[in-house]
C-alpha cells in the first residue's frame, strides 16, 4: 500500500473519530470489531466495554439498562428472534429507531460479501420533532375542515360523507336504519330578542343534549343554521322513535342557561326509515319533509315519514 493511500486511510478514520455520526464494523458472527465515540455515546458505554461485545449482548444490555435502542417488548429473546428475521436479509437496510432518552437515530446497515457489516447512525431528533408538529397541525386542520366550529361536532360534509358510507353498510348487511332532521323552534326569535351570543349558547347546549341522548357510534351533525341531523344504524322503528322523545325531551324539559337568562326551547324532529336501497338524498328529503310536518302540527314534536299515527311524540308547543 503506498504511502498516500495509508494517508488517506488514517485521514478517513480521524474523520470517523471526530463524526457526530456513530459508525461501527461487526464481524460475520455479530462481535463488534470496532467503533467511533459517537456509536458508544448511543449506548451510554465506552470503548472497552463495546469492543468484541455480540449484537445480542448489546441488545440485552439495552433492554435492561434501559439505555441505548428503546426495545418495547416483554421478552428480549423473542424480540431478538424477531430482529435476526430482518438483519441480513438484504446486502443494505435503512431504518429509524427510537433511544430510551428520546433521541431519534437513522441507522444505515451494508454487508459485504465476506459478512462484514458496516453500520452507520444519523441522529434525526429535530426531524422527527419537526415531523410530529407537522404531524399534529395536518390533524388539526383536518378535525377543523371535518368540525362545526361553534358546536365541535360534525359539520354538513363530514356528516353526509359519514352517513352515506354507514348507510351503504347496512343496506349490505340488510340492517335496520334510521335518518333524524332536526330544528330548533322558533329559533329565529332568540338571536332577535336576546342576542346572537344567547343564540349560540342555545345552539351548543342543545348539542350537547343531542350527542347525550345517543349512542358512542351513533352520527351526529350541524347541517346548518339551527339545523341538527342524526344517523342511526343498526336502528328499527320503535327504538328510533324512542331515541327521538329522549331528545325532543331533554330539550323541552331542561331550560337552558343563556347568560343571565333561561331559555325554554323545543325541537321539531323529521324521522325517516330506511327502506331498500334508498340513497342518503332520499332519506334526507322524506326527513326534511317529516320535519316540516312536525313544525305544521305545532312543533316539539317527532313525525314519521310517511305521517303514521304512531310516529308522533308531543308535549305541547315550544315557548320560543
Amino acid at each position: 500500500m503506498s504511502k498516500s493511500q495509508l494517508l488517506y486511510q488514517q485521514k478517513l478514520l480521524e474523520f470517523i473519530d471526530v463524526s457526530h455520526d456513530g459508525y461501527a464494523i461487526l464481524a460475520a458472527d455479530d462481535r463488534l470489531l470496532g467503533c467511533n465515540q459517537a456509536f458508544c455515546d448511543i449506548f451510554y458505554q465506552d470503548h472497552k466495554t463495546m469492543l468484541g461485545i455480540l449484537f445480542d449482548d448489546l441488545m440485552r444490555k439495552s433492554f435492561v439498562e434501559r439505555k441505548g435502542i428503546r426495545i418495547d417488548a416483554d421478552d428480549i429473546e423473542q424480540w431478538l428472534t424477531q430482529a435476526h428475521q430482518r438483519r441480513r436479509q438484504n446486502p443494505f437496510r435503512l431504518f429509524e429507531v427510537d433511544l430510551w432518552d428520546n433521541r431519534w437515530f437513522l441507522f444505515s446497515e451494508q454487508v459485504l460479501s465476506t459478512g462484514e457489516m458496516l453500520i452507520q447512525a444519523k441522529e434525526i431528533t429535530k426531524q422527527k420533532v419537526l415531523e410530529h408538529q407537522l404531524s399534529s397541525k395536518v390533524a388539526t386542520l383536518s378535525e377543523l375542515a371535518l368540525t362545526d366550529e361553534l358546536t365541535k361536532v360534525a359539520n354538513r360534509r363530514c356528516f353526509v360523507e359519514s352517513a352515506t358510507a354507514e348507510l351503504s353498510r347496512c343496506q349490505r348487511l340488510q340492517l335496520p336504519c334510521a335518518l333524524f332532521v332536526l330544528d330548533l323552534d322558533f329559533f329565529k326569535s332568540v338571536n332577535d330578542v336576546f342576542g346572537h351570543q344567547a343564540g349560540d349558547e342555545v345552539l351548543k347546549a342543545a348539542a350537547h343534549r343531542i350527542k347525550k341522548a345517543l349512542r358512542e357510534y351513533d352520527i351526529f351533525g350541524r347541517i346548518g343554521g339551527e339545523e341538527f341531523a342524526v344517523f342511526l344504524s343498526e336502528t328499527p322503528q320503535g327504538m328510533a322513535l324512542q331515541v327521538a322523545e329522549r331528545i325532543r325531551a331533554l330539550l323541552a324539559n331542561f331550560p337552558i342557561k343563556a347568560g343571565p337568562t333561561e331559555l325554554c326551547v323545543t325541537m321539531s324532529i323529521g324521522i325517516a326509515l330506511c327502506h331498500g336501497n334508498s340513497s342518503f338524498e332520499d332519506l334526507y328529503t322524506q326527513a326534511d319533509a317529516a320535519l316540516y310536518q312536525a313544525k305544521r302540527n305545532g312543533r316539539n314534536r317527532a313525525e314519521l315519514y310517511p305521517q303514521q299515527t304512531e310516529a308522533t311524540t308531543e308535549q305541547g308547543q315550544g315557548t320560543t
